[in-house]
């Protein structure tokens, strides 16, 4: 017992119950924290004991966190983040491993520019490998476990159990003198298959029985931008980024109002256990920074 009467929470048990809610099962936990299957059950026996609630809920598929389970996860990130970087500190051994973090190439200039350097300034012994790609292939990245973590969008593929960051507010642009007609078949210009805002205007546009055809396709979100402010095309993106060049288009021009979409943090469930604490300091500085930020 500490001051008080409140007890003390065991860190290691605490450890086991962010593993065991960011892999799904405790054999997938107790892989990764290199102990039993009962001695992570008996952690967590002992963690809701202490806490005098239930935090997790066991079914055929897996587990899931209780109300209770889902407002601790929040605060035992944070407290093992803070103590672990005491201890760093302290001993002069800072976090090590490899970080493997993928982000849609829309916000890559704000976070490489602005999280990044801050991060590899904290923990140079971290190997850091930052790469771009649409939502889709970001999450498919993750679940083959080619990524530690992914900030994604959660369209055209959702994935369960992802961190909100913020709202993203698509919008349709054009030039800025552009004219559209509501008979003319649409001309886009558009991101390959799995991007998600590709995804949201074509299924409004279908919804809206609005004809369109692709006049131009890339990955690069500068290359689709600039078919936009030529005149090229029309196409989907983040309100922020329209330049002088372009307006923002809508119902008056015949298009249909478009869905915003959900960024989200997603953590990989094949990150070597050398390298879960590194991958974690990065995944809290994200959530601190960009769910402020919206």
């Amino acid at each position: 017992m500490i001051e008080g009467g409140l007890r003390a929470l065991d860190l290691e048990a605490l450890r086991s119950f962010v593993t065991i809610v960011r892999m799904g099962s405790l054999a997938a936990a107790a892989q990764q924290r290199h102990r039993t299957v009962s001695a992570l059950s008996m952690q967590i026996k002992r963690l809701e004991t202490s806490l005098g609630t239930q935090l997790l809920v066991r079914s055929a598929r897996g587990v899931t966190t209780t109300a209770a389970g889902e407002t601790l996860l929040g605060e035992a990130r944070e407290l093992l983040r803070q103590h672990d970087g005491l201890v760093a500190r302290i001993t002069g051994r800072g976090l090590s491993g490899q970080v493997r973090f993928g982000i849609p190439e829309d916000y890559a200039p704000q976070i490489v520019g602005r999280l990044l350097p801050d991060f590899m300034a904290q923990h140079p012994d971290v190997i850091l490998e930052a790469v771009t790609a649409t939502s889709g292939e970001l999450v498919r990245r993750l679940e083959r476990g080619d990524l530690s973590l992914i900030v994604a969008l959660d369209r055209p593929h959702p994935l369960a159990g992802g961190i909100p960051l913020w709202r993203t507010q698509p919008v349709w642009a054009g030039a800025r003198d552009i004219t559209l007609t509501r008979e003319q078949s649409l001309p886009l210009a558009l991101h390959p298959v799995n991007c998600p805002y590709r995804h949201l205007g074509l299924e409004a546009l279908e919804t809206a029985g609005r004809a369109w055809h692709a006049v131009f396709t890339s990955t690069s979100i500068h290359a689709v931008e600039t078919a936009v402010a030529s005149g090229l095309a029309v196409s989907i993106l983040e309100r922020e980024r329209i330049t002088p060049a372009m307006r923002t288009l809508g119902e008056p021009d015949g298009l249909p109002m478009l869905q915003g979409c959900e960024a989200q943090l997603h953590y990989g469930r094949h990150v070597p256990a050398q390298s879960w604490p590194a991958v974690e300091a990065l995944g809290s500085l994200l959530i601190r920074q960009l769910g402020q930020s919206g």
